[in-house]
């Protein structure tokens, strides 16, 4: 089970604890006692939304910072313990060395001898320490030279080694080493044996370490060659161990990996069930008897149903166990306004005179919903015909690339869950883990998605492991088989999806395929004949053609939009490369935001659709390309912070909570009198726009699809739409005249960091005036520093800037920046600067929470075994330390390995190696390591004593080691008394 600090609150504790602030008719957070709410924030049941946007001084909008740490996701797998910590990066490939004779050759290719970077005696020692998840892409400059759709950085190839010990407790458990996701093609090794390859740097890849395994002293290498010359996509997909690693423990008779599905299904009659399939491993070579206890448990803990099963595990097999639970009484639903979530928790017990021990635990959030997709209502969701407002997603973020912290992930969800979002399409391939995690609990929608479109059995199983991962949870609505292949209005293309679907089905029963057309409707033959739910990308003046072509076909706009927009910006430059925000441009094939929502709101038939992009990425600069590097299409910018598409989508997708918006800012010196083109938009029933306090328009019906446009005669002051319902205001937003910017200012997305070395957040950076007022004009360079953590990326949102995301310089970018930071681990609080000159520097102190680290496995810092020892016959006296062998004498030494000891009469032994020391070693000097010597010894290095160990019991020894990048000669001699034990009792290494 996790430890108790890594339990979740549940999602009403999580609202109790910002009580501190609550939302009062769409007028922004207020403190206690100011005000009371008339009715909470839309989706506010779900627990861990950011505070709803609040309009600052000078119009900026952002979120209130929520308290404390960011929550941890819980872990339901015992056993599981991080990896992520120790690991050796090299940027560039290492080629293989070609063997030097046919003896080299032989040996090439035998088990556990990996040549070069992949070998167990790999000198690494001066690789760069890194931490995953890392991205070395997005560490890159910026090359014209390179790809464009990869956003114009160099990705290539790179290596990682870790050095791994394994407690002796642990043999004869099941062990798994498991990425979750490297990108993009992979080889691992393991202890110089090829052990995994990865075709897709979108899928995860489970090794079984247990035949590989070394323990105690004699540790394990892992070896990861990162193959990033490879493109699965045509949109940044950065470079290496992007996500987390694991070495999961398991008994030896065990659930396996992925291997519990118990996906709620609701029956004719409306009662619920949940079937239930366990897959179990047995890693002995005896048959076992396994008995399996499943449970179902709601939020409060209270037992809804339980069952057993019992099956038979061949050694070395897998065997499966299945049952049916039925619940008393109607179970609490979950919905994106309710997401409630109950445990399965599934217990293995070994069948016989240990049945009632529990040997290995399962537990899995599922959730009961009913989801069907009706031709002419759309999605019906728990009985109500539903919209999905949904939105694309890629998983990069500024500065940061596709390694992104859990705590970010969140919240960059949360930012979504504000824009009243209820479903996400993840594009276009299998997002992390944790992400779908987040979906669960926050309320999304998913339309998970496979990659590559290919029934062959490397990249079936791509898909399959994507079902199996992700079928239990209850966001998962439907299954994406592809994206846009031209193939899609073939007889080939739709064998492909038949086969695929097939494959989908097996896995799991309930849930729809479909995939992401682009065209090929109407041909005779076409995937949408394959599909249980058409998706259509664009072509949305098709939209009636079809349903009436297919009345019994139900049907979903899986990708619509691609409106551009640069944040901040609201004239369009095209010779800048700059894009009016004010959702006036849109790819050819695309609509305005506006536009697109219109089409889909206005047909019941249309169970809804996916905003091409919810947030920009690295990559693909559509209209443009160099000097553009990013995408233009996000509801918000690379960093999360909102256009104006945010307020339109807004007014569009929230029903219960009064919003508006209003775009541009009022800072325009030198356009006084000048008419300056003002968008408003809001929910509500009517508008009203105040310049300086006069009534300046009014809209008695507000169109929340279209809003409304208004040309107003610039004067400094303060410009103010007001959302009306029943002449009463229920929502306002307004912009001020700003002065020059003053000051610098830095806002947190949470008041405090964990102590645990991994939480993150994004830190907005931006200018204010001499009122405290967000200067959005502002463009100054900013210095950072930073005590207690590191900058571990740097954004601002400019989609055609080359300044680099790592480091400590910023500009801010139409008055904005980010920092992404996150804390070392320990209590030491966090400090964040901001400088630039002639303003007033910002300073920023994070408490840190206590917390402990999820359990891990400990980074071992590199060494070099020294091994291959000859060791010289008994002698009765202390021999010099330069006595050796003759030339070609193989015969008068014995060769030993370590450990090398032995008792009997008294004596002295000679042991002798030659040992060409690790560059670090060989540059800077390092430690001799003795994990274990007994006898009274001494230590001899090229003819020159370095240490003597004079207590002839068994100890431990470390031993300076100076420089020298040339072959040394070790020679240890050892005193052997009768009857006491002499010699290498344990491993001996060289380490800097």
């Amino acid at each position: 089970m996790p430890p108790a600090d890594c339990a979740l609150p549940s999602r009403r504790t999580l609202l109790k604890g910002v009580a501190g602030w609550a939302m009062v008719q769409g007028l922004g957070w207020v403190a206690p006692g100011q005000a009371k709410p008339a009715r909470p924030f839309a989706a506010d049941t779900a627990w861990g939304l950011l505070p709803p946007t609040a309009t600052l001084p000078g119009g900026l909008r952002m979120p209130a910072p929520l308290p404390g740490a960011a929550p941890r996701l819980p872990v339901g797998e015992p056993g599981r313990l991080s990896l992520d910590q120790g690991w050796l990066f090299h940027l560039g490939d290492i080629p293989f060395p070609e063997p030097a004779d046919h003896n080299a050759t032989y040996l090439s290719v035998k088990a556990g001898n990996a040549s070069g970077a992949a070998a167990l005696d790999f000198d690494a020692s001066d690789w760069q320490s890194v931490t995953l998840p890392h991205d070395w892409a997005s560490a890159q400059p910026f090359d014209r030279t390179a790809n464009v759709s990869q956003g114009y950085r160099a990705r290539g190839i790179g290596w990682y080694r870790r050095l791994v010990r394994l407690d002796p407790a642990l043999e004869g458990q099941k062990l798994e080493l498991r990425f979750d996701g490297i990108a993009s093609h992979a080889t691992v090794w393991v202890n110089g044996s090829e052990v995994a390859h990865s075709w897709s740097g979108y899928t995860g890849v489970t090794i079984d370490l247990t035949p590989f395994a070394r323990y105690g002293d004699d540790l394990n290498w892992i070896a990861v060659r990162a193959d990033a010359t490879v493109r699965e996509g045509w949109w940044y997909e950065g470079a290496g161990i992007y996500r987390h690693a694991w070495l999961v423990v398991r008994p030896p008779l065990h659930i396996a990996a992925d291997g519990v599905h118990g996906h709620p299904v609701q029956a004719a009659d409306g009662t619920w069930q949940v079937p239930i399939t366990v897959t179990l491993g047995n890693l002995a070579d005896a048959p076992a008897g396994a008995r399996v206890r499943a449970m179902v448990r709601d939020a409060q803990g209270r037992l809804l149903c339980q069952g057993t099963a019992s099956a038979q595990v061949a050694g070395l097999d897998q065997a499966e166990a299945s049952m049916v639970l039925t619940p008393r009484g109607a179970p609490a639903l979950w919905s994106p306004d309710d997401p409630v979530l109950h445990d399965l928790v599934v217990e293995l017990e070994r069948e016989g005179p240990a049945t009632g021990q529990v040997i290995d635990r399962r537990t899995v959030a599922i959730g009961f919903r009913q989801i069907r997709f009706d031709p002419a209502r759309g999605m019906v969701l728990n009985g109500v015909a539903t919209k999905i407002k949904g939105v694309c997603l890629h998983q990069d973020h500024a500065g940061v690339g596709v390694a992104v912290p859990d705590s970010v992930v969140l919240w960059r969800l949360q930012r979504l869950k504000q824009l009243g979002c209820n479903a996400i399409r993840m594009t276009h391939g299998a997002c992390s883990a944790e992400v779908m995690d987040w979906c669960d609990r926050l309320g999304f929608l998913v339309m998970a998605e496979n990659r590559l479109f290919n029934p062959a059995p490397d990249y079936l199983a791509q898909l399959e492991w994507l079902v199996r991962r992700d079928r239990n949870h209850p966001c998962v609505f439907a299954w994406s088989v592809f994206n846009e292949e031209p193939m899609q209005g073939t007889h080939a293309g739709k064998e492909m999806v038949r086969r695929l679907r097939a494959a989908v089905r097996r896995l799991d029963p309930a849930r729809p395929v479909t995939a992401a057309m682009s065209g090929g409707f109407f041909n005779p033959e076409n995937v949408g004949q394959a599909v249980d739910l058409m998706g259509f990308n664009y072509y949305q003046g098709d939209y009636d053609r079809y349903h009436a072509l297919h009345p019994d076909q139900p049907m979903l706009s899986s990708e619509d939009t691609s409106a551009y927009g640069t944040r901040g910006a609201f004239t369009s430059a095209p010779d800048a490369h700059v894009i009016t925000s004010l959702d006036k441009e849109a790819a050819g094939w695309g609509a305005t935001h506006r536009q697109s929502w219109q089409a889909i709101a206005s047909r019941p038939f249309v169970a809804g659709g996916f905003v091409w992009t919810g947030l920009d990425y690295h990559g693909e600069p559509t209209p443009y390309a160099w000097p553009s590097v990013g995408s233009f299409f996000g509801i918000m910018d690379l960093c999360g912070f909102p256009k104006t598409a945010f307020g339109i989508r807004q007014a569009q997708w929230l029903d219960t909570a009064p919003m508006v918006w209003i775009d541009p800012h009022w800072t325009w010196p030198g356009r006084e009198g000048q008419p300056i083109e003002i968008f408003a938009v809001t929910n509500a029933p009517a508008l009203e726009l105040r310049l300086n306090g006069k009534t300046v328009a009014r809209v008695d019906k507000a169109d929340r699809i279209m809003g409304h446009t208004f040309h107003i005669p610039y004067q400094p002051g303060r410009i103010e739409a007001l959302a009306l319902d029943g002449g009463r205001v229920v929502a306002r937003m307004a912009h001020e005249t700003t002065g020059r910017a003053v000051a610098l200012r830095l806002t947190p997305a949470r008041t405090a960091l964990a102590r645990d070395g991994a939480d993150a957040m994004a830190i907005t950076i931006d200018a204010i005036d001499a009122g405290g007022r967000h200067v959005p004009v502002a463009q100054h360079g900013i210095g950072l520093s930073i005590r207690g953590g590191a900058i571990i990326g740097l954004g601002n949102g400019d989609p055609n800037s080359h300044e680099s995301e790592k480091g400590t310089q910023r500009s801010l970018f139409n008055g904005l920046a980010q920092a992404i930071v996150q804390g070392d681990a320990g209590l030491v609080p966090l400090v964040l600067e901001a400088h630039t000159p002639g303003l007033t520097p910002a300073r920023l102190t994070l408490p840190r929470e206590a917390r402990a680290a999820p359990p891990a496995v400990a980074a071992e810092a590199p060494r070099q075994r020294v091994e291959r020892w000859l060791r010289s016959p008994r002698l009765p006296a202390r021999p010099d330390a330069t006595l050796a062998p003759a030339a070609g004498d193989n015969n008068s030494w014995d060769t030993v390995g370590t450990p090398a000891m032995e008792s009997g009469p008294a004596g002295w032994r000679s042991y002798r190696t030659t040992i060409t020391p690790w560059r670090a070693v060989a540059a800077h000097g390092g430690q001799l390591r003795f994990a274990g010597l007994a006898g009274a010894a001494e230590i001899w290095l090229d003819g020159t004593l370095l240490a003597r160990k004079t207590d002839p019991a068994p100890a431990a020894l470390a031993v300076t080691v100076p420089p020298g990048n040339k072959p040394r000669e070790l020679v240890v001699l050892i005193q052997a008394e009768t009857g006491r034990p002499a010699g290498l009792t344990g491993s001996v290494d060289l380490a800097p």
